[in-house]
């Protein structure tokens, strides 16, 4: 028998935005939260750079918009974007509230840096450049204590529940049982999708569930091409490849390639402060031509190991000392711009299905997500969604119950092959330099992987799927804007200036 559960509101992820939502939410109902692995399995414990948020002394948020769309590369959505840089502040100061412990001066102000594409400094910090795992921890302890609140980990949503257009639930695998989740309002923030790539900064559970499971039940999709590569991880044969924050260069670190030539003074009037697009495709072509990459922070001295610590640790730990040596860096999947589809409140084009956080499009990022708004983003667009919860009416009477099994694999190590697969051909043909012929020849290539999944392998159907939606919007844009750049196309095209492709 399939087990039913039902509660006022349901969450899928524990991002971020995921636990934001839950938290506020928790006040005016009960609240399941649902993860794919344990509560601290997400993108955000890996966040280095910090929260961008005009908090400083001659910094506003007028200015915090101009940069946002500025690095959107006219594809934001001014009102979005409006709504974030005005209600940031806010929400940083509810993280301090919640507990969060943030980098501070000796008068107790918040010590704010500046990032790449930023006009100001305005970068909050916590622990020098572990802010993701101070906001995860600040967050899983409130989610922790709050009795309205259950967690159930080791939890994979299979599919949304969808009756007359209107999402009810969910149906998942938890720990291999077949359990049916029913809510008044269900929302997604199942992060991003940087496992469909070879090279990449997020974590193993970042396979695309959200997008592939809202695809398949009708949610209106957008933006799939505009995959943000960071310029610079750690140019190691790891998965997930360990992040260089894009603060150790706003703190005055340099490019160099293997001839000593500081490449990026030639591309960019910013440097190494151009946007993120600029920076990946220049340290993508030295690559291609056979020069190694090097991050030269020595300048920093001990400095760094104040500043960074833990960069300077992870970097240690690979024989690297980044006061007297050099950084290897390669560009490596970072972030997904695109995706739900959301209007100001996070509702997506399914009746009482909500997304926020990286799964989402809710168009402040555009074709480009400036640093360090994507935790900003979670939390300013769950505060939203969780306003808006409280309005969401009670479901009517349940479907009747259906016998149903949880798909079981046979196979994981043809699993295994397939997933590596689909990223080396994203990684081939859909990455930081397209072409048509390239994307036509992917296409082919995940097809035939699809057909030769293994029964029950439902997380690399994700990530096939996926895949897939960003191959096909990669090859209808036809130029390059921000983080989607085509070989065949390479200049931005006026025609192209605010158009969307949805699914």
């Amino acid at each position: 028998m399939t087990e039913r559960i039902r509660t006022r509101f349901l969450v899928v992820g524990s991002g971020v935005a995921g636990l934001h939502t839950a938290w506020r939410a928790s006040a005016h109902g009960q609240v399941v939260v649902l993860t794919k692995r344990s509560l601290f399995d997400s993108a955000t414990a890996y966040a280095q750079g910090g929260i961008a948020a005009a908090l400083g002394a001659g910094d506003s948020t007028e200015l915090h918009r101009r940069d946002t769309l500025a690095a959107g590369a006219a594809l934001c959505d001014a009102d979005a974007v409006a709504v974030l840089v005005a209600e940031g502040p806010a929400r940083v100061r509810d993280l301090e509230s919640a507990g969060a412990r943030f980098d501070t001066d000796a008068a107790g102000r918040l010590e704010l840096g500046k990032e790449a594409a930023h006009s100001r400094k305005r970068i909050v910090h916590a622990k020098g450049d572990q802010t993701g795992a101070e906001v995860a921890r600040a967050l899983v302890q409130r989610v922790s204590e709050t009795e309205t609140i259950d967690v159930i980990e080791q939890a994979r949503v299979l599919s949304l529940i969808v009756v007359g257009g209107k999402c009810i639930g969910v149906r998942a695998s938890v720990s291999g049982r077949a359990v049916e989740l029913f809510a008044d309002a269900t929302v997604i923030a199942t992060g991003g999708c940087g496992q469909i790539y070879r090279s990449t900064t997020n974590p193993q559970v970042a396979t695309g569930d959200g997008y592939a499971i809202a695809h398949r039940a009708g949610a209106k999709l957008s933006d799939m091409e505009f995959v943000q590569f960071h310029p610079t991880a750690l140019d190691t044969p790891e998965n997930p490849k360990a992040l260089i924050s894009e603060a150790v260069r706003g703190e005055g670190a340099l490019l160099f390639n293997d001839r000593g030539q500081r490449f990026m003074t030639r591309r960019h009037r910013m440097a190494e402060l151009a946007p993120r697009d600029i920076v990946a495709r220049a340290i993508f072509r030295e690559l291609a031509d056979g020069s190694r990459v090097w991050l030269d922070a020595r300048k920093l001295g001990r400095t760094f190991v104040r500043r960074f610590p833990g960069i300077h640790a992870l970097c240690m730990a690979r024989g690297i000392d980044p006061r007297r040596d050099r950084i290897p860096v390669t560009p490596a999947a970072h972030y997904m711009m695109g995706g739900i589809v959301t209007d100001l409140a996070g509702r997506s084009s399914l009746e009482r299905l909500y997304a926020c956080g990286e799964v989402s499009c809710t168009g402040v990022h555009g074709a480009n997500r400036l640093a360090s708004n994507s935790l900003l983003e979670g939390l300013v667009f769950a505060e939203r969604v969780a306003r808006d919860l409280v309005a969401v009416p009670k479901l009517g009477r349940l479907p009747r119950a259906e016998a149903w099994r949880v798909p079981v694999l046979r196979d994981r190590g043809a699993a295994l092959v397939a997933a590596d697969q689909v990223r080396e051909v994203m990684w081939q043909y859909a990455g930081i330099d397209r072409t048509a012929r390239g994307l036509r020849a992917a296409l082919d290539q995940l097809a035939e992987i699809s057909e030769r999944l293994p029964s029950g392998a439902t997380e690399e159907a994700n990530l096939v799927e996926t895949a897939g939606l960003v191959v096909e919007a990669a090859l209808q844009r036809k130029e390059s804007r921000g983080g989607h750049f085509r070989r065949d196309f390479p200049r931005t095209r006026r025609k192209w200036e605010g158009k969307h492709i949805e699914f």
